[in-house]
């Protein structure tokens, strides 16, 4: 199993409705993540905007693969890229590079 560790940045202003937004996520997305291989995904978020995300998979590059070839994906992409900054013209998904890990105590 790949764990995967990805930061991305919510803007300040915006963190009450992206806490709200994931409190509520839409069945259909959490159904299409759990299809494509996202296991054990978590979403931490500091109060200066800072998200770190977390997820197992046994192949990152087919699980997001698999949620982009979903229609829900790019419903929840294109409703969730306000939120975040720098993304330079990306969505959040493809904003998501993976962090190098380097300590794991099993």
């Amino acid at each position: 199993m790949q764990r995967v560790c990805f930061l991305l940045k919510v803007r300040s202003e915006r963190l009450d409705e992206y806490r709200e937004r994931h409190a509520a996520v839409w069945p259909e997305m959490l159904q299409a993540l759990s299809q494509t291989g996202w296991h054990n995904y978590s979403l931490f978020l500091r109060e200066d905007g800072l998200l770190v995300g977390y997820l197992e998979t046994e192949d990152f590059a087919a699980a997001q693969a698999g949620m982009e070839a979903t229609d829900v994906n790019a419903r929840w992409q294109a409703e969730m890229a306000p939120f975040f900054e720098s993304l330079d013209g990306a969505r959040p998904d493809e904003a998501m590079k993976p962090l190098t890990e380097v300590f794991h105590l099993a």
